[in-house]
């Protein structure tokens, strides 16, 4: 593990604290400016589509091939964070893959709360499909509250009956929303995302409303068999058994769950590359897993 490259990173995050007061677009504004030191992949191309209620951002690389499509959902809890923020992971992740991506910008609350980010999150699998990509030749990716949203389109995917994608990747998952595993009392204290800031995301993304309920996550609802999904979490992160218990409960209603426990690591440290190994690697092993399903 690069021990020295992840001190320094979450020392210099350290003095660069989110903003306490609340308010919603200085949050956003303190997150995109967080990421925006990281860079994008050489030659990386990107196109602005339309996907009808949200936009997205489209990335390939000079070796990507158009016909393999990773629809990719941005983190930030439910509330901020968007398609250029993510531009790191997205583009290496094109790079690494040979494959097209499409950053889906969907919608955030407060202005739009629970479930409209998960509606969009599926029409763009929809707009996929209309856009004449084989089912087979798409994959769908994201991480912290991404990770929740690809789960969720795969979970909604099955249910209505559609086509499924040749595989999923859940990079940092947010989905035990009730708080119930253990990793969210003995780590709720961990870098980069704790319980007090994800109790802010959850209070603005869903309110009073239902944390259990399968609009806002399928952690808690039996599951339908998925398509081979990939589950990446750092050993050290509030989120940890998010991961550990979804991949048992996907291979118990009969799907394919990979994960992989991330030693030292921190939540979504994807973020980091390339100025951190495990960050980059990640990204690569994830490209590797796509590939390997969409054949």
């Amino acid at each position: 593990m690069s021990d020295a490259q992840l001190a320094m990173l979450l020392e210099q995050s350290k003095g660069n604290p989110p903003p306490q007061n609340g308010d919603i677009q200085a949050l956003r504004d303190w997150f995109e400016g967080l990421n925006a030191v990281f860079p994008m992949a050489p030659e990386t191309q990107v196109q602005r589509v339309n996907l009808g209620p949200c936009s997205a951002d489209l990335l390939s690389s000079p070796d990507s091939d158009p016909g393999k499509l990773v629809i990719y959902y941005h983190g930030g809890g439910f509330i901020m964070g968007s398609a250029q923020c993510y531009n790191t992971i997205t583009s290496f992740l094109a790079q690494a893959g040979g494959v097209t991506v499409l950053s889906v910008d969907y919608r955030l609350a407060p202005e739009s709360p629970s479930p409209a980010g998960h509606e969009d999150c599926l029409h763009a699998y929809q707009w996929a499909l209309a856009q004449g990509y084989q089912p087979g030749q798409i994959a769908l990716a994201g991480d912290s509250a991404g990770g929740n949203l690809a789960l969720s389109t795969a979970v909604s995917i099955s249910r209505l009956g559609l086509p499924q994608p040749a595989a999923v990747v859940a990079m940092s998952p947010a989905l035990d929303l009730a708080n119930d595993t253990e990793s969210h009392t003995t780590l709720a204290d961990a870098p980069l995302l704790n319980r007090a800031m994800s109790e802010l995301f959850l209070t603005v993304f869903i309110g009073d409303g239902d944390r259990r309920s399968p609009a806002v996550t399928p952690f808690y609802s039996p599951l339908p068999v998925l398509p081979p999904v990939l589950l990446h979490v750092g050993s050290t992160e509030m989120l940890r058994d998010d991961s550990v218990v979804m991949a048992e409960r996907i291979r118990v209603a009969g799907g394919q769950a990979e994960l992989k426990l991330w030693p030292g690591m921190c939540h979504s440290w994807q973020l980091f590359a390339p100025a951190l190994d495990e960050g980059m690697q990640s990204i690569v092993e994830a490209a590797a897993f796509i590939r390997r399903y969409m054949g």
